[in-house]
């Protein structure tokens, strides 16, 4: 049965899912969004299809890791006779000619350990999500998938005919794959390999050198951030809330979404915490990413979501060519949450690219055309922040003025106020300052509830729900301020299951959620640091940490009662969640030694 302890690979130009008997199991081309190629993770029209195997009898043991500091994954199998093979998958990234390397590639070694290990090499990928089989054709030491508009060429040492065939052989010597756009290698595989190998090695390895990691769980935001790093579309900057799409929430709920779009607010995380980290550069990919889509959008709201290439319309369709994570379906191509209404998309926006104005480190820092444009978005938030929305939490049929949609409104303001007084522009400070103000006001009077001791998730409601404690975390109210005490002690109350956060309590248009969110039991453990419950808050992250597969990785959420993986995977904002759990319990360099 398939899970998700998978493994992922990629450079910012594509990236693959393998599982834990190495096979890819799911790798959209030629980007990040495009047509799942390799899709077994979603099932298959046929036992075998859509994935790319290494397949031996009687398997017996299964090792795994991350070579240290990079994105380089060994796979390691043993059989029953003893036979070991080693299977090395990873995508190149690497400087070339003053510029950076990232071609749409994967690179696959498959070698003898132990014994006289026999293979059999299974490559059937598939496009239009699974539903149509490739024309075939071969030469001497390659094999071409013509997939509808696109072909993939896999170039070998192994003998096209032989995995053609899918025959079994014994694997006598170390056999290369090459996987990617229908071009000639101008080496033998295995040079290349070699080659392309030690330059990616080196290049994560110094991208980690530079990170800003606390002292402790170094292992744990290392790995964070390289998978962050992998969501991140460097093309246009857009970054993805995950590489999949359509794994259930949990087995029948239906709540199976297409999560391979660039959510600003998911982004804003993204980009917050690998600022954190002192990785600038995906902000800055990033500001140019909202420079095309609100330019795109001039004149209209600002819809949530866009695709990869600024794509507007991201209709939703359920297809019947795929059965589904395990079988649960349906599965979803498009997401109609692109037609809603979220208001604290014009926050996400501001507080991801404010930073720009204030960092010299920056050869390219925020100027004033750049703040001008931000304003158009600024006098969006103080014109909607009152206004309803489907929230953080994507309703479909639900719609309120949501505490947290109206606590990014004012955060908007408020970093406009700022950046202005840094750019010296004193009445355009007066003027985002007296907004935030009003916002502020506004906030306090509509969303605390005396009755309920705390803020409450909609203006004028009783619930409260898990972006409640993000408040202090966007400076609306001090994380010392009573009512933010008491908000978070009223979460806890309400929505934590065991050691886990739920987002809500209450039913939304599919039912009472089955599983909690991971990222809201992170942002609790945040909370519980800032007033000062820092011995729970570190209990709480251990089990979380126990919680992540077996590479380090998280999906959206876990069932609390068997503490399995579900949703989207890797998730971002799980990833997100780590790095700020991390960094706010860890004791800081100086104490260490």
């Amino acid at each position: 049965m398939m899970n998700l302890d998978l493994g992922v690979i990629g450079n910012s130009a594509l990236a693959a899912l393998i599982d834990d008997k190495g096979s890819i199991v799911w790798c959209c081309y030629p980007r990040l969004d495009g047509d799942p190629v390799f899709h077994a993770l979603l099932g298959s029209p046929q036992p075998g299809d859509g994935a790319f195997a290494v397949e031996l009898a009687d398997v017996v043991r299964t090792e795994r890791r991350y070579w240290p500091n990079t994105a380089i994954l060994e796979t390691i199998l043993e059989t029953a006779d003893g036979a070991r093979v080693r299977i090395t998958d990873f995508a190149p990234r690497f400087k070339s000619s003053g510029r950076l390397f990232r071609p749409a590639m994967l690179m696959r070694k498959i070698e003898p350990l132990v014994g006289t290990p026999q293979v059999t090499i299974r490559v059937r990928p598939r496009h239009d999500f699974g539903r149509l089989p490739p024309e075939i054709t071969r030469g001497s030491n390659h094999i071409r998938f013509r997939l509808g508009d696109q072909t993939l060429r896999l170039t070998t040492d192994a003998s096209p005919g032989l995995i053609l065939d899918e025959v079994a052989f014994v694997l006598e010597r170390p056999l290369t794959f090459v996987l990617g756009p229908d071009e000639t290698l101008n080496e033998a595989p295995g040079a290349v390999f070699r080659h392309f190998l030690e330059e990616t090695m080196q290049y994560w390895r110094e991208w980690v050198r530079y990170l800003a990691i606390p002292y402790e769980w170094q292992d744990v935001v290392i790995r964070a951030a390289i998978t962050l790093k992998l969501c991140a579309y460097e093309e246009t900057g857009g970054i993805v809330a995950a590489l999949t799409t359509s794994i259930p929430e949990y087995g029948t709920s239906g709540r199976t979404w297409d999560y391979r779009y660039c959510w600003l607010r998911d982004s804003f995380f993204t980009v917050r915490a690998l600022n954190r980290l002192g990785v600038t550069k995906t902000m800055e990919d990033f500001i140019s990413y909202v420079a095309n889509v609100v330019t795109r959008s001039a004149g209209r709201e600002l819809q949530p979501l866009f695709g990869l290439h600024f794509q507007e319309r991201l209709d939703e369709e359920a297809l019947d060519c795929l059965p589904g994570y395990r079988g649960f379906g349906p599965v979803r191509r498009g997401n109609a949450a692109y037609l809603q209404r979220q208001n604290d998309g014009y926050g996400s926006v501001i507080l991801a690219i404010a930073q720009c104005f204030f960092d010299d480190r920056l050869e390219l820092k925020g100027d004033l055309d750049l703040f001008y444009r931000l304003e158009a978005l600024g006098e969006r938030a103080a014109a909607l922040w009152d206004q309803p929305d489907a929230g953080l939490w994507e309703y479909r049929t639900l719609s309120n003025v949501h505490t947290h949609s109206a606590a990014m409104c004012w955060a908007a303001c408020d970093r406009l106020a700022r950046v202005a007084l840094k750019l010296h522009l004193t009445d355009r400070a007066a003027y985002w300052r007296e907004h935030a103000d009003r916002l502020r006001s506004g906030i306090f009077a509509a969303a605390w509830n005396e009755e309920v001791n705390s803020f409450v998730s909609s203006f004028g409601g009783n619930d409260v729900d898990a972006s409640l404690l993000l408040l202090a975390d966007v400076g609306l109210v001090r994380a010392d301020d009573p009512r933010f005490r008491s908000t978070v002690e009223t979460i806890g109350v309400r929505l934590k299951r065991g050691d886990h956060l739920f987002r809500y309590a209450g039913e939304d248009d599919f039912g009472r959620p089955e599983t909690a969110f991971t990222i809201c039991t992170l942002w609790y453990i945040e909370a519980l640091a800032k007033i000062g419950r820092g011995a729970e808050a570190r209990e709480l992250f251990t089990h979380i940490l126990g919680r992540r597969n077996s590479l380090g990785l998280l999906s959206e959420g876990i069932h609390v009662e068997t503490g399995e993986l579900w949703g989207n995977f890797p998730q971002t904002y799980s990833m997100v969640g780590l790095i700020h759990a991390a960094m706010s319990l860890s004791r800081s360099w100086e104490e260490a030694f």
